[in-house]
This record gives C-alpha cells, structure tokens and sequence, in this order.
C-alpha cells in the first residue's frame, strides 16, 4: 500500500513557482526547491517526476492566475481603450512597487527569454498563453471598435498584439532601469496607436 502524501501538493507548486521566479529555470537548484517547498528530493521527485515537470507546473500555475487577473480587467465595465490602459498601468505599479524590492519581473517574460528557444515543451505552453491573451484582448479591442472607443480602421489583431508587446516591453524596460515617468510615457505612446 503506497503511503499517503502528507504535504498540500498545490502549495508546493506555489513555492516552486516563487523560487523559478525569483531566480530563473537554470538558475533554481533542487536543493533551492526543497528549501523553498519544505519537501525532501524524495518527495519532490516521486510527486513532479523532475525539476523540469515541476517548471511546468509552477510555469501553468503562474499563467493560470495572470490569465484570471487579464480576464477579470478585460470583463469590467470600463470601455475598451480604458482596460488596455488599466492593462498597462496595472503593469507599471506591478514594476515600479517592485524596484529595490524582488525584482523578479514576469516569469512569462523571463521564461521567454530564458528557456523557451531550448524546449519545446515550454514554448508551446508559452504560445497556448500567448494565443489565449491575445483572443481575449482582440474580442474587446472588437467589441471597443463597434461601439466607437477604438478608430473604425484600426485592425484589433493588430492592436491586440501591440498590447501584449507593450506590457512586456514595459516590463523589461523596468528592470533595466527606466523609471516610472517613461514608463507612463511609453504606455501613453502605445494607447495614442488606438
């Protein structure tokens, strides 16, 4: 008879999620996963099968609650021009409040640029999210064009896509440094393009 798991399997993953945050894929060690889930290698290699599956896990569990963050701006009242900017401010209070504290960024960003030009897997994870934002954004950016909030030649795929370049270019033009005016400015930039 196997014996029973005497740990929350989803607060692991949560854990795991904060220390590839925190320090990239590479970059987290196993010995860093079991001191941030407070599991031994044992238990977290008979439950994850690897740090790679647990990757994955932490990496859907990040997308999985930003995407129910976008869906609960994209379904508020406010117009269509009006939740893109609440889109971009919401990330610029996200990096500004994070300057001089943890930094980490947006795993999605980091885990682009880290890890999915060498696995496929977490690529194609990484365009299933993409895909799912992009659709979201597009139906309201529609939605904004038919009722008047967005100019009637503008293509909401397009748009879309600038949006979703827009917040990770902001993200990562924070974490090089360029500070909150700019930032505000940028987004400003992004939103006259509507």
């Amino acid at each position: 008879m196997a014996r029973p798991r005497k740990f929350d399997e989803e607060r692991a993953v949560d854990a795991a999620m904060e220390a590839f945050w925190a320090a990239g894929y590479e970059a987290t060690s196993t010995q860093d996963l079991c001191e941030a889930t407070g599991l031994g290698r044992s238990s977290i290699y008979n439950t994850f099968k690897s740090k790679h599956d647990l990757f994955e896990r932490a990496l859907a569990r990040y997308m999985e609650c930003k995407s129910a963050e976008l869906t609960e701006l994209l379904e508020s009242e406010l117009p269509a021009r009006d939740k893109i900017r609440a889109l971009l401010q919401r990330v610029i209070d996200e990096e500004s409040a994070a300057r001089g504290a943890d930094g980490r960024g947006c795993l999605v960003v980091n885990t682009y640029v880290e890890v999915s030009a060498r696995d496929d897997a977490v690529a194609a994870a990484l365009a299933r999210d993409y895909d799912k934002r992009l659709a979201a954004i597009r139906d309201v950016l529609e939605s904004g064009r038919r009722a008047g909030e967005i100019a009637a030649g503008k293509d909401a795929r397009t748009l879309a896509h600038l949006a979703i370049a827009s917040v990770s270019g902001l993200r990562v033009a924070a974490r090089a440094g360029v500070g909150r005016a700019e930032l505000e400015a940028v987004a400003d930039a992004a939103l006259a393009a509507f």
